[in-house]
């Protein structure tokens, strides 16, 4: 149940976030170490919210990684 709830908030954090950069077509300038570009509102929300998922998805996923590599070593 616990699963289930945190699934449906993220979807409803998720569309939040993409309904608010669907309502602003403003460019931005996002200024790389190296490049520069112009992109919407909408895209540079939907980027950096792809971009926290993908991150939090990874250090989770390492996080349970080692906790199953601890309780098999000390099995």
């Amino acid at each position: 149940m616990k699963l289930f709830i945190s699934v449906v908030f993220l979807f409803i954090l998720l569309a939040v976030a993409f309904v608010f950069g669907s309502q602003n077509e403003q460019l931005i300038e996002l200024n790389y170490i190296v490049a520069k570009t112009e992109i919407s509102v909408s895209q540079a929300v939907s980027l950096f919210t792809f971009i926290g998922f993908l991150i939090g998805f990874v250090m989770s996923s390492l996080f349970s990684l080692t906790r199953r590599f601890k309780r098999r070593k000390s099995d």
